[in-house]
């Protein structure tokens, strides 16, 4: 009879661990369910499912800051705008989806 689970063990981050786990919570997703998704896509895609490189710039979550430097990243963005560094929203729009795979 074949095997229905194996077991994995792996060193992880105390921090990234519970981060994600509590991300899996809110979708309603086990971690188990979780990583089995993740090897899947290793096989349909023969390698990572994402990119792996340093990004150009790191974008920044907003959902944690502090109300000082949400109205700091606010004024860098209306200085932008006044300074006329902006792009169309099409533009901006296809360059996400080219970034994160989209």
């Amino acid at each position: 009879m074949a095997t229905k689970s194996a077991n994995l063990y792996a060193r992880i981050e105390p921090e990234v661990k519970e981060q994600a786990e509590n991300i899996l919570s809110t979708l309603g997703i086990p971690t188990s369910s979780a990583i089995n998704m993740f090897y899947k896509q290793i096989i349909l895609q023969g390698g990572l499912p994402f990119d792996v490189k340093i990004p150009s710039a790191k974008p920044v979550n907003m959902s944690i800051l502090s109300e000082e430097h949400m109205n700091e990243e606010l004024e860098k963005g209306y200085s932008d705008v006044k300074a006329g560094r902006t792009k169309k929203a099409t533009k901006a729009f296809a360059d996400i989806r080219k970034d994160y795979n989209l």
